[in-house]
């Protein structure tokens, strides 16, 4: 777009996507926002999620008002827009078309290690609340518009190798690279959701992506059947990812 470049970032929970955030946001041309559609998805969905009443008070409920800051003038008379989404935020009475007006990509985490994490923090968790699912319809209907695959980033690679990787995405947007996407300063930023106290205590003490550690990943009898689920939305889009540079 002439007047700037607006990218939707998809994820699901228990990713990298608040440190992305931090990268983006660390750039001088750059303006973030968090999480946008989260108080319209609290509100109509009444889900008891943890401050849900005071993220729902705080923050626009009106999926359309929403809609009309994501696709208008970018704030503070930036020339980037980095918008950063869960995807299952994205529910289905949400009309689409305002899609068209965005650059999307994609983050993924392989499923299982998503869906340990997320347990730790909650008891139960639905496909629905992985976003691939919702992921996987965002891709398909971007990729049919355009006639070609949107980037998909996998957090693991951004975590071995953030440099080459922020690099590989921003040329993919035709976006310049900014050596401030890798290191920032720590603590809360205004353009962080209200309930950056609760799940934030990690990425505000941060500096930088934290270094790459496989996990020992355990997952439960009965959420099994979920981790099989799960990854063939993951495999559909892992198939487009960005490829790490070559060694």
């Amino acid at each position: 777009m002439s007047d700037g470049v607006r990218i939707a970032m998809w994820s699901g929970p228990r990713n990298i996507s608040t440190a992305l955030m931090r990268s983006w946001g660390n750039r001088e041309d750059c303006y973030v926002c968090d999480e946008p559609l989260y108080a319209h998805y609290l509100q109509h969905t009444g889900f008891d999620h943890p401050d849900a009443a005071e993220i729902v008070a705080h923050h626009e409920t009106d999926w359309r008002k929403v809609v009309e800051g994501l696709i208008g003038p970018i704030p503070q008379n930036r020339i980037v827009y980095y918008q950063k989404h869960m995807a299952h935020h994205l529910l289905p009475h949400i009309e689409r078309d305002w899609l068209d007006r965005l650059t999307h990509v994609f983050l993924i985490r392989d499923p299982a290690a998503m869906i340990s994490s997320y347990l730790v923090r909650r008891p139960e968790m639905t496909v629905e609340d992985s976003g691939l699912p919702q992921q996987c319809e965002i891709f398909d209907r971007i990729a049919e518009r355009i006639g070609a695959a949107p980037p998909v980033v996998d957090s693991r690679d951004v975590l071995k190798d953030p440099r080459a990787m922020l690099e590989a995405l921003c040329d993919r947007l035709e976006v310049a690279f900014d050596e401030r996407m890798l290191h920032w300063e720590p603590g809360p930023r205004a353009t962080d959701g209200i309930w950056a106290k609760r799940w934030y205590d990690v990425v505000e003490a941060s500096t930088g992506f934290q270094p790459y550690k496989p996990k020992d990943v355990t997952i439960p009898e009965k959420f099994r059947p979920l981790v099989d689920e799960c990854r063939a939305f993951y495999v559909h889009l892992h198939a487009h990812r960005l490829e790490p540079p070559a060694a």
